[in-house]
């Protein structure tokens, strides 16, 4: 049990990357772009890859009638995630410490694995929501109103996960460094409560 208490100490650990690295990237190629441009979502706001990109997706947008790329301040999810993850950090090394002096039992790792994969899940719907309304609450005033053949208004959503063609640009959605760190993280607390499980059998 000591052993699946150590990972289940160090597994929560890994959550701290998302203050440093970024969570999710976008990126936007065309042939006029040749260098695409790019976004990196943090847990605390929003950063262009290179040091104007924000400013160029914010132009290009505005002809579209899409709204500019909120600041920190403007989404209360960036004031609230980086909270989560400190307090779920804390529990989790907090529940290792005790599964090393036998105070709980591996199923407490299960549940915390359990907790964060429900969160993790909760912000992939939020995410999923924002990047909606995003694309489809345009301003009617636009300088450009295109529509689809049928003659239904054309839409922008960024895709959640993967690759999705808009007017002339390739945009792609994929998980960054962050989500890496954090899946590896509860991969580590899902093993521990396995070792812990095989430890408590065995007894």
């Amino acid at each position: 049990m000591k052993k699946a208490s150590i990972i289940m100490m160090v597994g929560p650990l890994f959550l701290l990357g998302l203050y440093i690295f970024p969570l999710w990237n976008i990126m936007l190629g065309a042939p006029q772009y040749p260098d695409p441009l790019g976004l990196n979502i943090h847990i605390n706001g929003l950063k262009g890859v290179n040091e104007f990109d924000i400013q160029n997706i914010d132009g290009l947008n505005h002809y579209i009638g899409m709204h500019t790329l909120p600041k920190a301040e403007d989404m209360w999810e960036f004031g609230t995630f980086p909270t989560i993850i400190g307090i779920m950090v804390a529990i989790g090394v907090v529940i290792g410490m005790l599964g090393y002096f036998n105070k709980v039992g591996h199923k407490w790792f299960w549940g915390w694995f359990v907790l964060m994969s429900i969160l993790g899940m909760l912000g992939m719907y939020d995410f999923n929501e924002w990047l909606m309304d995003y694309g489809t609450n345009l301003d009617p005033n636009a300088i450009m109103k295109l529509s689809h053949p049928d003659g239904t208004p054309m839409t922008y959503k960024p895709p959640l996960l993967g690759h999705v063609k808009m007017l002339n640009f390739d945009v792609t959605s994929l998980p960054s460094k962050g989500a890496w760190l954090m899946f590896a993280g509860m991969m580590l607390t899902l093993t521990a409560g396995f070792l812990g499980w095989k430890s408590t059998k065995k007894q």
